[in-house]
């Protein structure tokens, strides 16, 4: 840096000085570079020029770049330098004339440079590893000094001799690091005038990519549609770009080729064997570029290229089959017959050829790379069929079925003795093979069947198989019958014998293990079955010199025990068995006898308790499981087993959906149970169900069957073509015009029939009538009114006279009203039972309650005599008769049987028990809703709450009314009559006609 400074100095001439005087302002000037200053020259006097010389002495003209000198005045000029630099430091003078008289000033002027950074780039950019060097360009006069700082820490060169400052200033590390990025600060310095300046620049490293294949194999199978990922990831700074070559040429996203974002996974489409080969990875970024090779290897599912089907006759020299396959890895061809297999074993090479012989030395197998051959030496009819050629290596394998086709005179077979009895027909099967087909021929003594004579003989034929039916008649049909198979190749005859079945012989009973309740048979079967299957196995047991009790079991394969149910502990019993099969029951085995054991009882004390009395767990139940209608319904049936010498106590069973871990709440069933129902089951749902025995020793273990239940049925539309063409609102139409004529019909019938309806009420708004079943009148007239309520039970209203009964609050008589309580015993024939109205208390709660009071004075009451039968418009109510379906409810009983208790020759009024009578004479009133529940009511002194007679009888003798029947002859057979009454709690009134309605 460069410091220039101005001076000036005037003088006068000697000759003028004291006419014309020059001064320079300022008198003297720093200016540092790249500044712009100027000087005034002041002229004191007449003066003609005044002129600026430079400090070489050349006159300063207005042609120079960066100095002009400018007169605003006859007296003044200015002097500018711009932007200076240091060739313009120097002594300049101002000179001052006047013809011949002149003056002059002089200015030194000092141009010096300040602290200036000429190149200090941010960021700059190294590679990890390399030297770098950070630049800082700063120049000043006198020159600077330059000092380095790393996040705010001052780089000592001589502690670390990685760092070193460079004469020009800059900053050298040598193997720079990830660690050394960051911001540095180039401070410079000049002493003399203590100037400071500094610069602050990003220092980034940048770091070479590493790269790594998440594979450095991949397989894939070739002409399967499947595609293959080939996968790389790539570290560095910045973060690199992945690109993927194959064979030099770059690879981009299109119909063959899929890159992700970011270039690292890439997906090659429809795999074929010409996409094997390596695949390069590049990742590149400012520090350089890596690669890495994946390889694709792609195989191909063995394929069957070329196959030969082959046709021969019987007993040819020989025949061959031919393969041929290509896959990769090379395929492996085996041949399969039925369940014989030939295989070359170890692979075959073109140079060394394998050989197999299976063990009869009849068939040879030859592989020669991709191709295999299997020969037949000699050739039979049985080794016609389909020969499977399986080519097969590690991706998988192809099949392909290779027919041999031979030519063979017919073969019979089948069983040559058949059993069976009079009466029962029989099948005689003759299995024919051959090739071309046969047609087959019955005889019998020479005699092709079936003839003229021969009714009871039937034929059935198959493609294979020829049956004759026999139903013997007699000794006579039972014999030898000829079966006959010709074709073009030849023909084939084979005798059957039809023979006379036997009943079996006996079983052989080889111990009983007795229980409690039951025992253990245990047997082997007959020696002889009679030549037909047994189908059954009887057992009869009994107490010694009793009689037998039997029963069958069916017969199973392997069957050698059969459990008796149903003993008696500490009895000694025999049994015997028999054999049955479709001829008869067989001779019955030897009678063994045997003992149960003695029941224990659940507890035992020590002191008693004894060894010789041994029993265990019970025997698992067998299980039988049978789907109800419906599909979701199924009903398990358990058979018991052995119960282990203690009797069941219980049956466990416990059942869950296959696809869940809970199980549903367990059931315990009596002992006596066979069978349980399990309904509403989720549809198409396997179940597993557990059902476990339990005595006195513990439990058995689970028997465990399972089921599915049926798929959920589902509605079809009707889809049939050709509709009535109608629209939906046409339907739609129709439908509401049917039902508002439907509604009218039913309208104009309750009308006429019921009273009520749309047509009643507009009767009576408009007619002024009175609804039907008013009954004001009937009851002061002591008539029998009928009426119905809504659930259209008959309501029976009973008016009676009784001797006179204060009231007992007030002492005196009730006047009745509409809604007093009116009741009045109720004639019935004196063999009449006790009646049992049976409500169940849900529908009560919506009906209004019905009261039958015990007959005291009055008849019976009879349709065809017109005798009334009243009840109180408030208590005695309607309600539904119908027969409760929950147990303990029963119907309405004939009132044709004999009473259970007679009555009382002297009228009594009903009575409640003591506490219920007492509470009603507190109250004054019958009870209510909340006192009264289910009450049964037997015997002439009980009556239901509803009625109080009492209050009934004040009021029919204070009004002076007394309703009489004109029939007497009920009075006499009243006295014996009982009733037995169910009531309901009490619900609002039951009134009819005009009276307001509850």
């Amino acid at each position: 840096m460069y410091i220039f400074v101005f001076s000036s100095s005037s003088s006068l001439s000697s000759l003028c000085s004291a006419a014309i005087q020059v001064e320079i302002t300022p008198a003297q000037g720093e200016i540092s570079v790249g500044e712009s200053k100027f000087f005034l020259c002041e002229v004191v006097g007449d003066v003609k020029d005044i002129d600026w010389y430079a400090p070489s002495g050349e006159k300063i003209l207005h042609t120079r770049p960066n100095i002009s000198v400018s007169r605003s005045d006859e007296t003044t000029s200015i002097l500018t330098i711009y932007h200076a630099n240091v060739d313009n430091a120097g002594i300049y003078k101002c000179v001052a004339k006047d013809g011949d008289k002149e003056a002059q000033a002089t200015v030194k002027v000092k141009i010096f440079q300040k602290i200036t950074f000429q190149r200090a780039p941010s960021p700059q950019e190294f590679n990890e590893g390399d030297i770098a060097d950070i630049v800082c360009d700063v120049v000043s006069s006198p020159p600077p000094t330059i000092i380095w700082k790393h996040k705010g820490s001052l780089i000592q060169a001589t502690k670390d001799v990685r760092y070193k400052i460079m004469e020009n200033g800059h900053l050298q590390i040598r193997g720079i690091k990830k660690i050394d990025e960051g911001m540095y600060v180039c401070e410079a310095r000049v002493m003399a005038r203590g100037e400071i300046d500094f610069r602050t620049m990003k220092v980034i490293i940048n770091v070479l990519p590493t790269i790594r294949a998440r594979k450095s194999e991949v397989n894939a199978t070739a002409d399967i549609s499947k595609s293959a990922l080939l996968a790389c990831d790539a570290d560095g700074f910045p973060e690199p770009t992945v690109t993927w070559a194959h064979n030099n040429v770059v690879l981009e996203t299109g119909d063959k080729y899929s890159l992700n974002e970011d270039g690292s996974e890439l997906l090659i489409k429809d795999v074929k064997k010409v996409d094997e080969g390596d695949y390069t990875c590049i990742a590149k970024n400012k520090a350089g570029r890596k690669t890495e090779e994946v390889s694709l290897n792609v195989f191909m599912i063995p394929n069957i290229t070329y196959f030969n089907n082959k046709t021969a006759s019987e007993f040819d020299e020989e025949v061959t089959l031919t393969c041929e396959a290509s896959g990769d890895p090379t395929p492996t061809i085996s041949w399969r017959f039925g369940n014989r297999v030939f295989t070359e074993g170890e692979q075959a090479s073109w140079t060394r050829p394998d050989k197999y012989e299976n063990a009869d030395r009849n068939v040879v197998v030859l592989s020669h790379a991709r191709v295999s051959s299997l020969t037949l030496k000699v050739v039979q009819f049985t080794d016609a069929g389909r020969y499977l050629c399986t080519a097969s290596n590690s991706i998988g394998e192809d099949i392909q079925p290779v027919y041999l086709e031979i030519h063979y005179a017919p073969k019979i077979m089948g069983v040559v003795a058949v059993y069976t009895w009079e009466g029962n027909p029989a099948n005689i099967s003759c299995e024919v093979v051959a090739h071309p087909g046969a047609s087959v021929t019955w005889f019998r003594d020479g005699i092709q069947l079936p003839s003229g004579n021969t009714s009871n003989v039937k034929i059935y034929s198959t493609p294979t198989n020829s049956y004759l039916e026999i139903t013997p008649e007699s000794q006579n049909d039972f014999g030898s019958y000829n079966c006959t198979a010709t074709n073009m190749l030849g023909s084939e005859s084979k005798e059957f014998i039809l023979i006379q079945a036997e009943v079996p012989s006996s079983p052989e009973i080889q111990q009983v293990v007795p229980f409690s309740s039951t025992a253990v048979v245990e047997f082997e079967e007959p020696y002889s079955k009679g030549g037909v299957p047994i189908i059954r196995y009887k057992v009869e047991w009994r107490l010694l010199g009793k009689e037998w009790n039997s029963k069958e079991y069916n017969a199973e394969d392997g069957m050698t025990r059969i459990t008796i149910t149903g003993l008696k502990p500490e009895t000694t019993y025999e049994v015997k068995m028999f054999a049955i099969n479709g001829k008869g029951e067989g001779e019955s085995s030897l009678a063994s006898t045997f003992k149960t054991k003695p029941v224990l009882a659940s507890v035992t004390p020590p002191a008693i308790a004894t060894t010789s009395m041994t029993s265990r767990e019970p025997n698992a139940p067998k299980l039988e499981i049978t789907a109800v209608k419906g599909g979701n319904t199924f009903k398990v049936k358990w058979i018991k087993q052995d119960d282990g010498g203690s009797p069941i106590k219980h049956y466990l069973l416990r059942y869950k959906a296959k696809h869940v871990s809970d199980w549903k709440p367990e059931l315990r069933l009596p002992p006596a149970s066979e069978y349980a129902m399990l309904r509403g089951l989720d549809w198409n749902t396997d179940y597993e169900i557990h059902v476990v025995a339990e005595n006195q020793q513990g439990k058995s273990e689970p028997s465990v069957t399972f089921f599915r239940t049926a798929v959920e049925p589902t509605t079809i539309p009707d889809t049939r073509e050709g509709g009535s063409g109608l629209g939906t609102g046409a339907i739609v139409g129709i439908l509401v015009v049917v039902f508002f004529v439907l509604l009218v019909a039913v309208d104009v019938a309750c009308f006429f029939l019921n009273k009520c309806g749309l047509l009643m009420c507009i009767a009576v708004t408009f007619c002024g009538k009175a609804g039907p079943g008013a009954k004001n009148k009937d009851i002061e007239e002591g008539k029998t009114a009928f009426t119905k309520d809504e659930s259209k039970e008959p309501i029976v209203e009973v008016r009676t006279e009784e001797e006179h009964t204060p009231n007992q609050e007030g002492g005196g008589p009730t006047e009745p009203t509409e809604t007093t309580p009116l009741t009045d015993p109720e004639p019935a024939a004196a063999n009449t039972p006790h009646m049992v109205v049976n409500l169940n208390p849900s529908a009560a709660a919506n009906s209004v309650s019905e009261s039958f009071s015990t007959p005291q004075n009055n008849p019976a009451p009879n349709p065809t005599n017109g005798a009334p039968a009243k009840s109180s418009p408030k208590n005695s109510t309607a309600s539904s008769l119908k027969a409760d379906p929950e147990p303990g409810v029963g119907p309405l009983v004939d009132l044709s049987d004999t009473p259970r208790v007679a009555l009382s020759s002297n009228p009594t009024p009903p009575v409640l028990d003591p506490s219920a009578d007492r509470s009603q004479s507190r109250s004054g009133r019958a009870p209510d809703c909340s006192q009264s529940k289910e009450l049964q009511v037997d015997g002439p002194a009980k009556d239901a709450p509803h009625a109080p007679s009492s209050d009934s009888t004040a009021s029919a003798q204070n009004d002076g009314k007394t309703v009489k029947d004109d029939n007497t002859k009920g009075e006499t057979e009243a006295k014996n009559a009982t009733a037995e009454v169910k009531a309901v709690p009490n619900e609002a009134p039951q009134v009819n006609g005009n009276e307001s309605k509850a």
